[in-house]
C-alpha cells in the first residue's frame, strides 16, 4: 500500500471529531456580597488601627480594607454594613467576609458575622465562535439592545432567570446580576441556542485555476 493510499485508509477509519457543545467553560470573575456587623463602627479608629486600610471621608464614606488571602476588598460603613468584593468564588467570598469580621473584632469592636448575602456575581464565557449581533438583536428586540456606536457589545436582559448578558461579536460573553452560580448556569443554558442560531460562519476565499 502506498503512503497516499495508507493515509486515505487511515482517514476513512479516523474517529469523527466531537461536535461543539454548549458546555462552554463559565468562569466566575467577581462576587459581591454584604454582611451586617451588628454594631456601629468608628471609621477613624478602624482606619488607624488596621493595616491595609484607607479612609478618606471627603471622597468616600467608608473604610476600604484589603486582604491577600483570599484576595478581596471590603468597604466598611459607619452603620455596620460591610460590602465584600473581588472574590473569584462564593467560598472565597464567605471566607474573606469572616476574616474581615475577625480583624474588626481584634481591634476592639463587638462585630458579628450576620446576614451574609450575595448581591451580584459576574462571570465570563467564550462561546468559541463569532456571533452576528445584528441578527440577534433583530430576532430578540424585546430583550436585546445593540448600539455599536456607543458600546461594542449587545446587551441582553433576560427575565427568567433575571440576569444581564453582554454579548460581543467575538463570541465573548459577560453575565452580571446573578445571585448564585446556578442562576448563571441556567442563564447560559437558555442563551446558548440563541447565540448558536446567529453563529457567524467564517467566509473562506476559494481560488480556482
Amino acid at each position: 500500500m502506498s503512503e497516499v493510499e495508507k493515509s486515505q485508509h487511515e482517514d476513512e477509519h479516523e474517529e469523527p471529531k466531537e461536535e461543539e457543545n454548549n458546555e462552554q467553560a463559565i468562569k466566575l470573575q467577581n462576587v459581591v456580597a454584604t454582611v451586617n456587623l451588628g454594631v456601629n463602627i468608628d471609621l477613624e479608629k478602624l482606619a488607624q488601627t488596621v493595616s491595609n486600610a484607607e479612609y478618606n471621608p471627603r471622597r468616600f464614606a467608608a473604610v476600604i480594607m484589603r486582604i491577600r488571602e483570599p484576595r478581596t476588598t471590603a468597604l466598611v460603613f459607619h452603620s455596620g454594613k460591610m460590602i465584600v468584593t473581588g472574590a473569584a468564588t462564593e467560598a472565597d467570598s464567605r471566607m474573606g467576609a469572616r476574616k474581615y469580621v475577625h480583624i474588626i473584632q481584634k481591634v476592639g469592636f463587638a462585630a458579628t458575622y450576620r446576614d451574609y448575602k450575595i448581591q451580584n456575581l459576574t462571570a465570563t464565557c467564550d462561546m468559541g465562535f463569532p456571533i452576528r449581533l445584528e441578527g440577534l438583536v433583530y430576532a430578540h428586540s424585546q430583550h436585546a439592545t445593540y448600539e455599536p456606536e456607543l458600546f461594542p457589545g449587545l446587551v441582553y436582559k433576560m427575565t427568567n432567570p433575571k440576569v444581564v448578558f453582554l454579548v460581543f461579536v467575538s463570541g465573548k460573553v459577560v453575565v452580571t446580576g446573578a445571585k448564585s452560580e446556578k442562576i448563571i448556569e441556567d442563564g447560559f443554558e437558555t442563551l446558548y441556542p440563541y447565540l448558536a442560531e446567529f453563529r457567524k460562519e467564517s467566509s473562506l476565499l476559494t481560488v480556482t485555476s
